[in-house]
């Protein structure tokens, strides 16, 4: 388990992602989509096939 502290939000992604992209296009895709900060302190779960 991950202890998550309160005030945290976690964001779960629907969908399959290409996880080729690696960390730098997740974060792109966070900042674009959800017009989020990925480094903001949230937590943001994405699913590869």
């Amino acid at each position: 388990m991950i202890p998550v502290s309160s005030g945290v939000r976690v964001w779960l992604a629907t969908g399959h992602t290409d996880m080729r992209k690696g960390f730098p296009g997740l974060s792109l895709q966070v900042q674009e989509v959800l017009r989020r900060d990925p480094l903001g302190g949230h937590l943001f779960c994405f699913r590869g096939r």
